[in-house]
């Protein structure tokens, strides 16, 4: 069975953009792969720790002495088992003050793992990931197309270059634009955004 993985990130809850959006993603593979096996996870509701000094130690061998960090260890341990399980990956990834929102970031720091979604060899890093489809749903304030905006955009490109190491070369990803600009510009992102949904393919 097909297992699609759909992440959530935002913190303004059903008044979000990239919420709409990547429901809409998840609406849209349900509809062309009937049977998909569905895991949720609300980065926003359940946030993970950010990592410490306390999480390098146990990585590299240290007793867990501390049951916060423990209970921690193990969410970020099935983040990873449930990134590891997923064939379709669906991310929600509003722009915050010019790149992703600081729980995402604390998500993509317990998938970027050494050994299990890429690996030093002889020719460097190497991407052990590559046969999962990402779709990203993204929601930026202003527009970031051209200078001297392109300069401060760290959303999209940060998410490309973290899963193109990992070994996702061709993430796909379905953005509305300019959604402080004013209620009509939100309303015309959003419109956009939905249509380019309707359009994805199996």
């Amino acid at each position: 069975m097909t297992q699609l993985l759909h992440v959530d990130s935002s913190v303004l809850g059903p008044n979000s953009v990239s919420r709409q959006v990547s429901a809409a993603i998840v609406t849209r593979l349900r509809e062309l792969t009937p049977g998909l096996e569905l895991t949720y996870r609300d980065l926003s509701a359940t946030p993970l720790l950010h990592l410490s000094g306390a999480h390098m130690a146990i990585a590299h061998g240290a007793a867990i002495t501390d049951p916060a960090v423990q209970a921690d260890v193990a969410a970020g341990q099935a983040v990873l088992d449930e990134f590891l399980r997923a064939d379709i990956v669906v991310i929600g990834a509003p722009m915050y003050n010019f790149s992703v929102p600081s729980q995402l970031k604390a998500w993509i720091d317990r998938i970027l793992v050494p050994g299990k979604t890429f690996k030093y060899g002889a020719n460097g890093p190497e991407g052990l990931v590559g046969g999962k489809r990402v779709i990203v749903a993204l929601s930026r304030g202003g527009f970031y197309g051209s200078a001297p905006m392109a300069a401060l955009e760290h959303l999209e490109t940060y998410l490309r270059g973290v899963l193109g190491f990992i070994g996702v070369t061709a993430p796909e990803f379905v953005a509305a634009d300019g959604i402080m600009v004013g209620p009509e510009q939100r309303e015309q992102a959003l419109a956009h955004a939905l249509k380019t949904v309707s359009d994805l393919a199996a």
